[in-house]
């Protein structure tokens, strides 16, 4: 097995050195290409804005500087996105909080903290109000983001109809395989049942009855079919799903200074609408998922706050665990400080 991993470490790192510099087919000589890896799928709209803002980098650097899109995780899980920057056969990618994670864990705070937030407006709030301290531990971990954004709320997807926490106990449920198995830990602090799976085989995991829930956007659960199986919705806002776009340094300030200036602005901007489409593109799914025979169980207040009951017991272990003490108790002030601004929001 080690011989295997050193192989291929060996393998990307070639392709590293025989890919770098190069430009697409019908780039300018000498442009410099920056390929950008993401889980988003293929025909979704961040790849399409993605696609757009490609466009206005090349249009806007002269042709100098080329922007090449891998969708649908063919570059592999976020994991593997984030190694193959380190190695330089990618420049940049489109990374949830959980790829993020893997170069900083302070990100963690924006995502990781479940039933935290009652509202996106409360998500953007806290993200902005972090945004400094994040981007300069990224920095200085060789990475410069590009933009950041939220997809809307993971909500629990089950092979059978179950609407409180208590129902989800007796069902295998789907967590993301990292190099931590600290999320597996606080689910089963929870009473649940932890499976750790790679995205690409929960769908063959869900027809072979290897689980029996997953805890996704539900565009993910309308493009990578999960639904077929997992019948069920309850319209828990769990968690919200934040991200960012991504560059390595290297890369980065390889590209002159004064293009970067022109660069960023369109970049900033690609990022705002990734986030206005995304949201539209999750409520979209489930009503798309709906009419295709999903059923959606809704909230009432009495089960929201049980829900959030069952979430905040497991507080003490997320903090210092999933996400590091000082910035869940920056998460946590941030929010107290939005809702005491909007009292309505309480």
């Amino acid at each position: 097995m080690r011989r295997q991993t050193a192989l291929l470490t060996i393998g990307l790192a070639l392709w590293a050195i025989l890919g770098a510099g190069t430009s697409r087919a019908g780039g300018a000589p000498g442009a410099i290409t920056i390929k950008l890896a993401t889980l988003a799928p293929k025909g979704s709209s961040y790849e399409r804005l993605l696609l757009e803002m490609g466009d206005k980098w090349r249009k806007a650097s002269d042709g100098q500087v080329e922007l090449t899109i891998f969708p649908g995780g063919t570059q592999g899980g976020e994991a593997e996105t984030v190694q193959r920057m380190n190695l330089k056969v990618l420049q940049a990618g489109l990374l949830t909080v959980g790829g993020l994670g893997e170069i900083d864990g302070g990100v963690a705070a924006l995502q990781e903290i479940p039933m935290l937030y009652k509202s996106l407006d409360e998500v953007e709030y806290v993200r902005e109000k972090m945004r400094p301290e994040l981007e300069k531990r990224l920095l200085a971990k060789g990475y410069v983001p590009l933009f950041w954004g939220d997809s809307g709320w993971v909500r629990f997807f089950s092979r059978k109809a179950a609407a409180r926490p208590g129902d989800f106990k007796a069902m295998k449920i789907f967590v993301t395989a990292s190099g931590s198995n600290v999320e597996s830990e606080i689910m089963q602090a929870l009473g649940y049942k932890p499976v750790t799976l790679a995205w690409t085989d929960v769908l063959i995991q869900l027809k072979t009855n290897g689980i029996d829930a997953v805890p996704v956007i539900p565009v993910l659960a309308l493009t990578g079919q999960y639904f077929t199986v997992t019948k069920h919705m309850v319209e828990v806002n769990w968690a919200p799903i934040v991200g960012a776009a991504v560059i390595t340094r290297s890369a980065w300030e390889a590209i002159p200074r004064a293009t970067r200036d022109v660069l960023m602005p369109i970049a900033i901007e690609t990022g705002k609408k990734i986030q206005v489409e995304g949201r539209k593109e999750n409520d979209a799914a489930v009503q798309a998922m709906r009419t295709l025979g999903l059923e959606v169980h809704p909230l009432t207040p009495q089960l929201d706050q049980e829900w959030r009951t069952f979430a905040e017991a497991v507080y003490p272990k997320v903090r210092g665990g999933m996400v590091p003490a000082e910035m869940f108790d920056k998460a946590r002030q941030l929010v107290a400080e939005y809702r005491t601004s909007h009292p309505g929001t309480r």
